[in-house]
């Protein structure tokens, strides 16, 4: 009987012996993992700033990172539903399954924005628990990181004390770059922008920006000719200030857009690793907010 309890234990507790093994799906929740976990895990991450995280092939290496790893730690909120069930099915890793302390969603641990009315595939890429870009709101990245300092420890107690000091040390000085990037942003509430996919809307949010239109028609379809040329019609009396857009996008419609409306394209970093100087999360809302500052007002 204490056998079979104990057995229990470990599923519920895996103890790593040596490093931590995580597998993260998006590089923001990858650098995020190293802010708190340091060199004391092995960190994969299955996207970069330059794809697309609604769409990736389960790949052999990607298979086999996910069945060795303790913690898995992805958006949530149906970002990666096209591909995430497919690895836990392949993989066959118990600790990963929903439910499991290795099963990690950072959206839901912050409010959602863009909660859809209703359900209908015929909108494009509907995400029926909200936009799931979270990550571009700074005070989502605070909430974010204390739930995953605390799962840390949950699933590799023998580091607690570890995980609440570097919990600790990231979040003071992340209240203290918020401090200054809001000051620094203060003169770009109201900048009026296009975004090609709603990627941007926790930032716009956060900021007090204004989107005030998309370039794709619908979440996740591509703009048609006849859509390019009725949002030159909508936009020409007051153009925007730039059309913005992710690294991972592509350019073709930004750029036809911005031609006919004389304002700048802008590619954004959108995530870690997605520009020059954005090695880390603090680097990432640094140059964004120094590419956005650098736009006429």
């Amino acid at each position: 009987m204490k056998l079979r309890i104990l057995a229990g234990l470990l599923m519920l507790f895996p103890f790593s012996a040596g490093a931590l093994e995580i597998f993260a799906c998006e590089p923001e929740w990858a650098a995020l993992a190293r802010e708190l976990a340091g060199d004391d895990a092995n960190i994969t991450v299955a996207t970069t700033a330059f794809q697309d995280p609604h769409r990736l092939e389960a790949k052999p290496s990607l298979i086999a990172a996910f069945r060795g790893a303790d913690l898995l730690i992805c958006t949530g909120a149906d970002l990666e539903v096209g591909w995430l069930p497919l690895l836990l099915r392949r993989s066959g890793n118990p600790q990963l399954r929903p439910g499991q302390p290795g099963y990690f969603m950072a959206a839901d641990y912050v409010r959602k924005l863009e909660l859809p009315d209703r359900l209908d595939r015929a909108e494009g890429d509907m995400h029926p628990q909200g936009n799931p870009h979270v990550h571009l709101n700074p005070h989502n990245i605070a909430r974010i990181a204390k739930a995953l300092a605390e799962r840390l420890a949950q699933i590799d107690p023998a580091r607690s004390a570890d995980y609440q000091r570097t919990q600790s040390d990231f979040l003071l000085r992340w209240d203290v770059a918020i401090a200054a990037w809001e000051s620094t942003a203060a003169d770009l509430a109201g900048l009026r922008l296009v975004s090609h996919h709603r990627g941007f809307s926790y930032l716009a949010d956060w900021l007090y920006l204004e989107i005030v239109a998309d370039i794709e028609p619908k979440p996740g379809i591509p703009p048609s000719a006849s859509h390019l040329a009725s949002l030159v019609e909508q936009l020409a009396p007051h153009p925007p200030v730039a059309i913005i857009r992710t690294p991972y996008t592509d350019a073709k419609a930004s750029l036809w857009l911005s031609d006919k409306l004389g304002v700048p394209a802008l590619q954004l970093p959108y995530t870690v690793g997605g520009g020059d100087g954005t090695d880390d999360l603090f680097g990432l809302f640094d140059q964004t907010l120094r590419l956005l500052g650098d736009l006429p007002k």
